[in-house]
């Protein structure tokens, strides 16, 4: 068995950006299966890292990101799924959640090589980090109830690539293997 790390990906948002509208009604629907996830993992003592954008504010920590959300109009959205004291978090400034972070030295030392990606964008933030986690040769499973999309068109196209091409166990949220 795979030793594995949940990945929560850009979760902590504002939701003020010019996608938002789109964005809302699908986060919506995957939180319920992302918060089972979450707890699902914590109890199987599998590590949780969020990855999020810092929203450009480069003097930023993850306290200041996470206030910043729960301030918002959509905090409902965040509260759910908000860090442990026990939950890792990597900040990103791109739409990989590898792209210049710590996160493939942290998961070697966790001794991670199986990554579940769960979070938003289906069509952009997952899918580019479904595609770096497999050319650094770990094993990817997305959960597709587990992912918010934009465009759902271009999300099914997402999954089906990270499927394909990238070897991804795309599953549903109950059948997630950690």
């Amino acid at each position: 068995m795979a030793n594995s790390a949940l990945i929560v990906i850009d979760m902590i948002n504002t939701y003020d950006h010019p996608d938002a509208d789109l964005l809302v009604p699908s986060v919506r629907s995957a939180l319920p299966p992302i918060e089972r996830l979450i707890d699902r993992a914590r109890s199987e003592h599998v590590p949780v890292v969020y990855a999020n954008d810092n929203f450009g504010q480069w003097r930023s920590h993850h306290g200041e990101i996470i206030e910043r959300t729960l301030a918002g109009k959509n905090a409902e959205l965040v509260e759910p799924v908000l860090p442990d004291d026990d939950s890792l978090f990597v900040v990103k400034a791109r739409h990989s959640i590898f792209y210049e972070t710590p996160l493939t030295y942290l998961l070697s030392q966790l001794g991670a090589d199986h990554v579940v990606l769960c979070g938003q964008v289906t069509e952009q933030c997952v899918l580019y980090s479904a595609l770096d986690a497999h050319i650094r040769h770990l094993s990817v499973t997305v959960p597709r109830d587990a992912v918010a999309h934009i465009h759902s068109d271009l999300a099914d196209a997402a999954l089906r690539m990270m499927e394909r091409n990238m070897g991804a166990a795309v599953v549903d949220v109950n059948n997630v293997s950690f």
